[in-house]
């Protein structure tokens, strides 16, 4: 039996256990690899939103810049000297500035508001800023992929806001994920790392209950370090955390696909997306992150009533 978790969501408290919940992806961006830009026209994202929660999205994650493989972020350390000494943190450049990326989701969520008040929407940003105007205009979760390492002020300004927060675990960044040093046991790493991370959110006053994890699949893992990731996915549990997993139309899903060296495109991977998702849910997810929402609800209503008959 997976553990059970209250996850503290602004006035909100989910049960997160008993059935798997669905976060379901809608990316406002012009160079997504999953959708190409199909929901980058804003009519188009509230739309597309709106049909997820019919077909059983528990939560939207709304994102208006790709992190996909290649894709031109680069963390860099800053360091200042004060009077107290020397302090070192992390500016991010990118090649969407938080304006930018506040024109393409505010819109969006604001929209999916008024149509469903009652939405639970998650913003997909590692950039504080963004992550304050999104949960102004009616966001109820900051989802960052970075983990609280690339942007200094995240930490403070998610500890200030009434949200749940989403920690994802990441190496390096996009354009340096090819060249980072390989790793022995990626699990016990991410296991660890996972923790010490939880640990720096709550000494910044991200209160435990609001926090939930996920092992970012393919997030500076190379293909093969993402099938052990998954297949010894319960060994998270020792991180005592709530647990999101993505894995919808990932390049470890097309590799497995591979015929006579040609790779799937992802909306050619639904059934690879949900094989994985299938094993990350009797490995203990308690959220599952996908882009066919409608595939996946069926599937996990089988998968919930088997785990609970125990």
């Amino acid at each position: 039996m997976r553990p059970i978790f209250q996850w503290a969501v602004g006035d909100r408290t989910i049960e997160l256990g008993r059935r798997t919940l669905i976060m379901g992806v809608l990316n406002v961006t012009p160079d997504s690899f999953s959708d190409g830009g199909q929901f980058f026209d804003p009519g188009r994202a509230v739309e597309h939103g709106l049909q997820l929660l019919e077909q059983g999205a528990d939560i939207l994650d709304v994102g208006g810049e790709s992190t996909r493989p290649g894709a031109k972020v680069e963390a860099v350390a800053n360091t200042t000297r004060s009077s107290g000494g020397t302090s070192h943190a992390t500016v991010v450049k990118t090649a969407v500035s938080p304006e930018e990326e506040l024109q393409r989701v505010l819109p969006v969520i604001s929209k999916i508001k008024r149509a469903r008040p009652d939405a639970l929407i998650s913003i997909d940003t590692y950039k504080a800023t963004v992550a304050r105007a999104a949960v102004e205009a009616g966001a109820e979760i900051v989802n960052d992929v970075s983990g609280l390492q690339w942007d200094p002020e995240m930490k403070k300004t998610v500890a200030g806001l009434p949200c749940g927060f989403i920690l994802m675990h990441m190496r390096g960044t996009p354009e340096t994920w090819r060249a980072l040093p390989p790793v022995s046991d990626m699990v016990s790493l991410v296991k660890r790392e996972l923790r010490d991370r939880v640990q720096q959110a709550e000494l910044a006053g991200i209160k435990r209950k609001r926090i939930v994890v996920d092992p970012g699949i393919g997030f500076g893992k190379n293909l093969e370090q993402n099938y052990p990731l998954l297949n010894r996915l319960n060994e998270l549990q020792d991180v005592r955390m709530p647990l999101l997993v993505g894995t919808s139309r990932k390049s470890f899903i097309a590799k497995a696909l591979e015929k006579n060296g040609i790779r799937p495109e992802p909306q050619d991977r639904l059934y690879g997306s949900l094989a994985a998702m299938m094993i990350s849910i009797l490995k203990g997810a308690q959220i599952v992150r996908v882009h066919d929402v409608k595939a996946a609800a069926d599937a996990i209503t089988v998968a919930d009533a088997i785990l609970n008959s125990r």
